[in-house]
């Protein structure tokens, strides 16, 4: 018993004494080290952090990957109808008896913690991800491993900067940071990275914003470098250069991607929708493990990420299309082969979105270069065919990814610069601007918000580059209460509201009954003239006074309807009710000096 006292007493000191000297640490920080060399050492830290998740999650997936191709090269592919389901049946136990709550998807889940948490992540992020998204993708769900890399990046700058206690400017820095590290270091490619950042984590521009991105892109890089070799992703040497007669192509090629980014956008939300009508994860998990499975009984190049066929499409190679495929037997009918490639595009991100929509664990980008390749492939092939243009299909392929990647990420500086950047040279850059904005063009005017922003955007969650909307995004209408007010009964009558307000310090009187509910609310400026005549306090009751208010907002409603109450009604306080009943008023001094803390913690 004794020596288990002192154990105990020793460890309590030690916490203690670590307590102790990492508060004495943050107090020589504060005056020895600057804001901004700190943010520089800190942005380092997290490319590392966020290099290491890259290569875990990479390796982790290539062996679970192998293991399992190990026995469905030999079952002739009848495996592949069981194998997803098995990933994805770990994913689902995983995220429900050891993380106990929900997994966000990716790049979504950034952009929430963003807009609505401050910048915090919960630290489960920092590993969930990881194993979750190896369990899906490895055993053959059809999504990629980017999203869940940036999301355990995120995390970990995250928890970085709440360790240190930095604000929340500074956190949402240490998050571009991270996302822009996990792309370098997936793609090795830092220039992109950083505009990835900027442009679809929306962080602003600035020198200060920039220069820690840049920082943390190349220790990601580097850190990618040592683990994992020089090997990039798509091995790809432009060999032909671009005529000025095949620009025309290049334009249809944007149009065309940014038709199949609108596809891909509204079928992901269609089946997101359609998978939201079965209330037990079971029942999700069997329905969409058993369709998954059997589109890649026969469609096996949907399986995983599709990184080789990806690299066989930027050969100019067709064969994928037949790699262990039922319909084999078509190979020397182009006719044939073309409709199946088109069928390929149009059932990948059906595939993505039941490995999703069953609980798997995933990203979208792998996806979308899958699609944007063979695009460019099929498009080429056709023109080729038809004999209008001898076009040079490995390069369309290329320049597909980019216009996919601007069509549905709706990001085509990202597209632009991520496969500028994969081809070693800016060679193809001016096809490249075309494609990428053709397709961003053709895709803006038919969905207004990408895969990743559309139910953020739908629950108003979602901060954009506009300042203002980026602030009230962040504001939400439950923190802004007010409930000093005095209450008054609906039965009182003028003689008891009198009493009440001897005592109020406020000039406006909410009229509740004793549930709650709020029945109207009283003025002073209406009852000013009879409040000095006694001889009505009996006869006067407080529902003859009252009145109930025009406007009224809900806790849950949004800071713009909040906005756009305060300016149609002129009201200096709105009332606040939740299912009738009353919980406060809003002031629009106290919104407004809320609104201003706001803006100054934002920029």
């Amino acid at each position: 018993m004794k020596c288990t006292f002192f154990a105990t007493l020793l460890l309590q000191s030690l916490k203690m004494n670590r307590k102790s000297l990492f508060r004495q640490f943050l107090v020589w920080r504060l005056r020895h080290v600057s804001n901004r060399q700190f943010m520089m050492i800190l942005s380092i830290l997290v490319g590392i952090g966020a290099g290491l998740a890259a290569v875990i999650i990479k390796n982790s997936v290539h062996f679970i990957s192998e293991l399992v191709h190990h026995y469905t090269q030999s079952s002739k592919g009848y495996l592949y109808l069981i194998t997803p389901s098995i990933g994805i049946f770990l994913s689902v136990l995983f995220i429900k008896y050891v993380i106990k709550r929900p997994v966000r998807h990716g790049i979504p889940n950034v952009l929430y913690a963003i807009s609505k948490n401050q910048g915090q992540m919960n630290r489960h992020n920092m590993f969930s991800s990881i194993i979750t998204s190896a369990l899906t993708v490895g055993f053959g769900g059809s999504v990629g491993l980017e999203g869940p890399t940036v999301s355990t990046g995120a995390a970990i700058g995250s928890n970085v900067g709440q360790l240190f206690r930095l604000n929340y400017r500074q956190i949402k820095l240490l998050l571009g940071c991270a996302c822009a590290g996990a792309m370098a270091a997936i793609f090795k490619a830092p220039i992109a990275a950083i505009v990835f950042a900027l442009e679809v984590i929306m962080l602003d521009l600035t020198l200060a914003s920039l220069v820690p991105i840049l920082m943390a892109s190349i220790s990601a890089v580097v850190t990618s470098y040592l683990f994992m070799g020089q090997e990039v992703v798509y091995p790809f040497d432009v060999t032909h250069t671009y005529e000025l007669k095949d620009l025309v192509y290049y334009i249809l090629l944007g149009i065309i991607a940014g038709f199949v980014a609108t596809y891909f956008t509204r079928v992901y939300i269609l089946i997101e929708q359609w998978f939201e009508r079965f209330n037990k994860s079971r029942i999700r998990l069997l329905v969409g493990s058993l369709l998954l499975g059997t589109l890649l009984f026969f469609f096996p190049s949907l399986y995983g990420e599709g990184y080789e066929y990806i690299n066989q499409a930027l050969a100019g190679d067709f064969s994928h299309v037949f790699d262990g495929s039922v319909f084999a037997f078509l190979t020397d009918n182009f006719a044939a082969m073309a409709s199946l490639l088109s069928i390929i595009i149009l059932l990948k991100v059906v595939a993505a979105s039941l490995t999703f929509g069953s609980g798997g664990v995933g990203g979208i980008f792998a996806p979308t270069l899958f699609m944007g390749a063979n695009t460019g492939l099929l498009f080429a092939s056709i023109v080729n065919k038809l004999g209008f243009h001898q076009l040079h299909t490995p390069n369309f392929a290329l320049i597909g990814m980019a216009g996919l990647i601007a069509g549905v990420l709706q990001a085509p500086l990202t597209g632009i610069f991520l496969i500028a950047d994969l081809s070693g040279g800016y060679e193809m850059f001016l096809p490249l601007m075309i494609t990428a904005t053709a397709s961003f063009a053709t895709t803006k005017t038919f969905v207004k918000h990408s895969v990743y922003t559309h139910q953020l955007a739908q629950r108003r969650e979602l901060i954009t580059h506009d300042k203002d909307h980026a602030v009230l995004t962040m504001m939400e209408v439950k923190n802004l209460i007010e409930n000093d007010f005095a209450r008054i009964k609906p039965d009182a009558n003028l003689g008891d509201l009198v009493k009440v307000i001897s005592e109020a310090h406020r000039n406006l009187f909410p009229v509740v009954d004793d549930e709650g509910q709020l029945h109207g609310m009283i003025k002073m400026d209406d009852i000013r003239k009879i409040i000095f005549k006694p001889e009505l306090y009996e006869s006067t009751l407080v529902r003859d006074l009252m009145y109930m208010p025009e406007y009224y907002i809900s806790p849950d409603d949004s800071m713009e309807d909040l906005v756009e109450m305060f300016r149609k009604s002129s009201r200096f306080n709105i009332a606040v009710i939740d299912k009738g009943k009353y919980l406060g008023f809003i002031s629009r001094a106290n919104a407004f000096t809320a609104y201003r803390n706001q803006l100054k913690q934002f920029t």
